[in-house]
């Protein structure tokens, strides 16, 4: 079972989302496989070689874009998967009345605007905010960072994003950032997400790991 898999109801279309976890396999893109994929959903999905920039992809049918260097993909498409991979980044998936955002936002692509980026293709495609999720990601407990870097980020999205590992060293707290910059674009603030240093986690940052979850979303109609 994935670690999330929600169903948000738009009226005549319905927004679903998955989110994976150590459990449900690899989703590295040199290791997962066409099955892999096909076990949440049949379609062709339209995933990313994510490059923590804030360029997005729109997506006009199942699949296309696959392969883009980006690190968000949005879509007024029925059943038209959009995914992203993470170990330890923000899965962001924004959900608007009649189009969805999948958003790989580390440090560096929330800097760059990815989030606000995303939110305003929505927009383009006349999608009006409903709410936000966060996949899992690392927790400021775990997210040791460097003051330089934690400065950029706070002059973009305020002091909040500032906090303390468990070894009293400076920490980013990643899902503070996500929520401002959300809030930034108009969007609902998502609720705090469960912390991939957790042994039910692939975790590059706590544990080395290679492999990746992804978090995926698609439109479907409403029976």
């Amino acid at each position: 079972m994935p670690h999330l898999d929600l169903t948000i109801d738009l009226g005549s279309r319905r927004a679903r989302i998955v989110s994976t976890a150590r459990a449900d396999g690899d989703f590295g893109l040199e290791r997962v496989t066409d099955d892999d994929r096909r076990r949440f959903h049949p379609a062709p999905w339209t995933w990313l070689r994510q490059v923590h920039g804030a360029d997005v992809v729109t997506v006009v049918a199942a699949g296309a874009g696959a392969g883009s260097a980006a690190d968000a993909a949005v879509t007024d498409v029925v059943d038209a998967p959009v995914a992203v991979l993470t170990a330890d980044c923000a899965p962001v998936v924004l959900v608007g009345d009649r189009a969805v955002a999948a958003v790989h936002a580390g440090w560096r692509g929330l800097v760059a605007g990815v989030i606000e980026a995303a939110a305003a293709r929505l927009v383009a495609l006349d999608a009006r905010p409903v709410t936000t999720i966060l996949g899992p990601c690392i927790s400021p407990a775990s997210y040791e960072f460097g003051a330089t870097d934690l400065a950029v980020v706070a002059a973009r999205y305020g002091p909040t994003v500032g906090a303390v590992s468990d070894r009293g060293t400076p920490a980013l707290d990643l899902p503070a950032a996500v929520a401002a910059a959300c809030v930034a674009a108009g969007w609902p603030a998502p609720e705090r997400p469960a912390c991939t240093s957790a042994p039910g986690f692939f975790s590059h940052r706590t544990r080395g790991d290679r492999e990746r979850q992804t978090t995926l979303a698609w439109l479907e109609l409403a029976p």
